[in-house]
C-alpha cells in the first residue's frame, strides 16, 4: 500500500521549493520505509534546488536525517520496524573495488531504493543524495539506515547525515589529526565547525579557525578553536605560520570550496603537512600552483568525501560521544522549522545566519 506524505519538491532550477503531495511505496527487496523524525537544512539541498548538481528535476530535497523505520523489505534482516536511524547516502555495497580492497569508506557503487517516490500525478522524484527526507515518510535503501543510540535527540543526531560528519570525519578520517597536532580550519561554518570540533576530539594542542565574519570565528570558539583569525583583514597565511612558530600547520582543512582559500591552505602548512579539501567546489573552478612548491612542500594533498566515514563505525561512536557530554552536535542546531519553512532557511543560510536549520516532523 502506497503512503501520501507532505514533502519538500524542487521543480525547476531556482524556483522556491513547495510542500506537496508524496506517494511513497511499501518497500521492496532491501528497501527500507523511515518515518523521518528530523532533517537538516544542507547546502547540498540548495545546490540541488538550483541546478549545481543534476537537472533531474523535480527533486525530493532532504538528506541530513533521523528517523525510525516502519517497515522493511522481505530480505532485510539487519533492521526492523521501530529502529531509531539515522540516514547516509553511503549504504556501502560490499562488491565493488573500493569494497573488496577493505576500503568500504570509499565505496564506488552505494545503494539507493529501486522503487520510485512520486507526485500524487505519478512524476516520479529525484530524491537528494537517494534520500529525500524533507518529507514526512521516505523510502530507502536498508544499507542507508544505520541504527544508534534512541537516546539521541533525532534534531541532532540528523545532522551526522551529512555537514556534521564531512567535516569531522575530515578531522578525524581524512585529516588523521592526532594528539598534539596543530590545525587550522578555513571556513567555519557548519562543516568547518564540524571539522573544528572532530580536531578536539582528536587531541590537537591548537586549532585555529579563519573566516571573514567575527560572528562566525565566535561560533567556532564554541566548538575547540584555540585562535581565530579574521581572514578579511589578516593575511591568514601569515597568521598560521605566526600561531605555529612560523613553520604552518600541521593540517589544514579547506571548508570552502574555492581556490583562493585552497591556495591559502596549501601554503599554509608546515613541510610535510596535510591539506583536506571539504569544502565542495563548482564545475567551473579552477586552481593553478608551482608544480616545484607541490614536490618540494611534500605531505598530503587530500580530499574528503563525506569525511571518508563508514556509517555503520562512525555514527554509533559519535552519537555514544554525544551522549556521553564529550560532542556537543546540539550546538549545531540553530532553530527548528516546518516543512514549509524550508525556502525561507536557505535564506537565512546564504546569509551565513544560522549553522543548521532543522525540520522538525
Amino acid at each position: 500500500m502506497a503512503h501520501e506524505v507532505r514533502g519538500v519538491i524542487a521543480r525547476g532550477k531556482g524556483e522556491p521549493v513547495s510542500v506537496e503531495t508524496v506517494v511513497v511505496p511499501d518497500p521492496g527487496p532491501g528497501e527500507a520505509l523511515v518515518q523521518v523524525r528530523a532533517c537538516g537544512v544542507c547546502h547540498t539541498d540548495l545546490h540541488y534546488r538550483d541546478g549545481g548538481i543534476t537537472d533531474d528535476f523535480p527533486f525530493l530535497l532532504g538528506h541530513e536525517a533521523a528517523g525510525v523505520v516502519e517497515a522493511v523489505g522481505p530480505d532485510v534482516t539487519a533492521l526492523a520496524p521501530g529502529d531509531f536511524v539515522i540516514l547516509n547516502w553511503r549504504a556501502v555495497c560490499g562488491q565493488c573495488r573500493s569494497c573488496l580492497r577493505g576500503r568500504p569508506w570509499y565505496c564506488f557503487d552505494s545503494r539507493n531504493a529501486v522503487q520510485k517516490m512520486t507526485l500524487a500525478d505519478g512524476t516520479e522524484l529525484t530524491p537528494a543524495l537517494g534520500i529525500g527526507a524533507f518529507a514526512d515518510k521516505t523510502l530507502v535503501a536498508a544499507g542507508q539506515c544505520t541504527k544508534v543510540d534512541p537516546a539521541a535527540d533525532p534534531a541532532a543526531a540528523g545532522l551526522l547525515g551529512c555537514g556534521v560528519m564531512a567535516g569531522i570525519g575530515a578531522a578525524l578520517n581524512t585529516g588523521a589529526v592526532t594528539r598534539g597536532d596543530s590545525v587550522a580550519v578555513i571556513g567555519c561554518g557548519g562543516v568547518g565547525d564540524a571539522a573544528i570540533a572532530g580536531a578536539r576530539l582528536a587531541g590537537a594542542a591548537k586549532i585555529i579557525a579563519v573566516d571573514i565574519e567575527d560572528r562566525k570565528l565566535e561560533w567556532a570558539k564554541d566548538f575547540g578553536a584555540t585562535h581565530t583569525v579574521n581572514s578579511a583583514k589578516t593575511d591568514p597565511v601569515a597568521a598560521i605560520r605566526e600561531l605555529t612558530g612560523g613553520f604552518g600547520a600541521d593540517v589544514v582543512i579547506e571548508a570552502v570550496g574555492r581556490p583562493e582559500t585552497y591556495e591559502q591552505a596549501f601554503y599554509a602548512r608546515d613541510l610535510a603537512g596535510t591539506l583536506v579539501l571539504v569544502g565542495v567546489p563548482t564545475p567551473q573552478m579552477k586552481i593553478e600552483l608551482p608544480l616545484l612548491e607541490v614536490f618540494g612542500r611534500g605531505g598530503a594533498l587530500k580530499s574528503s568525501w563525506y569525511g571518508d566515514c563508514l556509517p555503520s563505525r562512525d555514527f554509533p561512536m559519535l552519537i555514544d560521544l554525544y551522549l556521553q557530554g564529550r560532542l556537543d552536535l546540539a550546538a549545531f542546531v540553530s532553530e527548528t522549522i516546518a516543512l514549509e519553512e524550508v525556502e525561507a532557511a536557505f535564506d537565512k543560510m546564504h546569509r551565513g545566519e544560522v549553522l543548521r536549520s532543522v525540520v522538525v516532523l
